[in-house]
């Protein structure tokens, strides 16, 4: 049997998060304004580097993988429309082969991001 949760799970179809950005004066009044239409929780932002595990090395392959998954590619698929065979793109999403200048450029016009997003920081 399920035990009771500390919150209820989130439903993202009746829930929204918000966030806001103003005059340091007037937080007390947002944040009362805000509770009385029934917001409830104030979180400090976190920095995107201490949300994500990854060190910057590994980022141009997880931000490769993740563009491929935003446009519905497959590796097969992708390897297709850019001439780099499917292995390869295997391996720049698991960090096992760089993405070189010429790679970078054909991904990113397949992928329609900017090709500086697949080269290492």
């Amino acid at each position: 049997m399920l035990g009771a949760t500390k919150k209820p799970p989130i439903d993202a179809k009746t829930t929204a998060s918000l966030t806001f950005r103003g005059p340091a004066n007037k937080v007390a009044a947002a944040v009362t304004v805000m509770r009385k239409l029934g917001f409830s929780t104030i979180e400090e932002a976190k920095p995107w580097r201490e949300a994500l595990p990854y060190l910057d090395d590994e980022l141009p392959g997880v931000f490769l993988a993740g563009a491929r998954y935003r446009e519905g590619l497959t590796q097969a698929q992708l390897a297709e429309a850019t001439g780099i065979p499917r292995r390869h793109i295997s391996e720049m999403e698991h960090n096992k082969r760089p993405i070189g200048k010429q790679s970078a450029k054909k991904l990113a016009q397949a992928l329609r991001v900017d090709p500086r997003r697949l080269r290492a920081v």
